[in-house]
């Protein structure tokens, strides 16, 4: 396949982007620093573009069977108002609708999920900017027809590890984290097997 993925810069897109040509899958790292990926590959091109710009990605996504955006805000920026993910999420749609591309796999958050307890309610709390900006983004994928899944994790973790959980629209039970290659290899693997289309899972370790 030929993938198109956003975010490639961050701990869950270097998995992907690792993961996916581990797969013999030819890779598009769309990316705004695309001096920070040093990996060469035969199956890895690297473009320099801005995600929330419909017009430069649209330009350049023909061809590609799927899209997989791994895009987020880190800390501290994370904790305050932001909106990163739900403009990059209309403008991926909107260049995907120009493009003629219809798999879309996106990574959300866990805290999004019905949850009770203090473990949720303190998550919650903390992740308010965080949530507010997913819970926005699932709404402009989830309004589509796009063949898209939203993947929802909970806390990630930096290990080796790339087993997972998953369930439709839960979080696994006692699910309390994954790693970032587990959640590449979830999104991989959906895209691979075409799971859960148009449905939103919940993954763990």
């Amino acid at each position: 396949m030929r993938l198109f993925i956003l975010g490639a810069n961050g701990k869950t897109g270097t998995q992907l982007v690792d993961l996916a040509l581990a797969r013999n899958h030819q890779v598009t790292a769309f990316v705004r620093s695309p001096e920070k990926i040093t990996r060469r590959h035969p199956n890895l091109q690297v473009l320099h573009g801005d995600p929330r710009n419909v017009h430069e990605m649209a330009r350049v996504l023909p061809g590609h069977d799927a899209v997989l955006s791994a895009l987020g805000v880190r800390p501290p920026q994370a904790f305050r108002p932001h909106t990163l993910v739900q403009e990059c999420a209309a403008s991926t749609v909107g260049a995907m609708t120009r493009a003629g591309v219809k798999r879309l796999v996106l990574v959300s958050a866990a805290v999004l999920f019905p949850g009770k307890g203090l473990f949720f309610d303190f998550f919650r709390f903390i992740l308010t900017q965080v949530r507010r900006d997913l819970g926005n983004a699932e709404e402009i994928v989830r309004a589509t027809s796009l063949e898209w899944t939203i993947v929802r994790p909970p806390r990630l973790i930096n290990t080796a590890d790339d087993i997972y959980r998953s369930e439709r629209d839960v979080l696994p039970a006692s699910g309390y984290s994954i790693s970032f290659r587990a959640v590449a290899a979830f999104m991989l693997d959906a895209v691979e097997q075409r799971m859960y289309v148009r449905e939103v899972a919940g993954v763990a370790s």
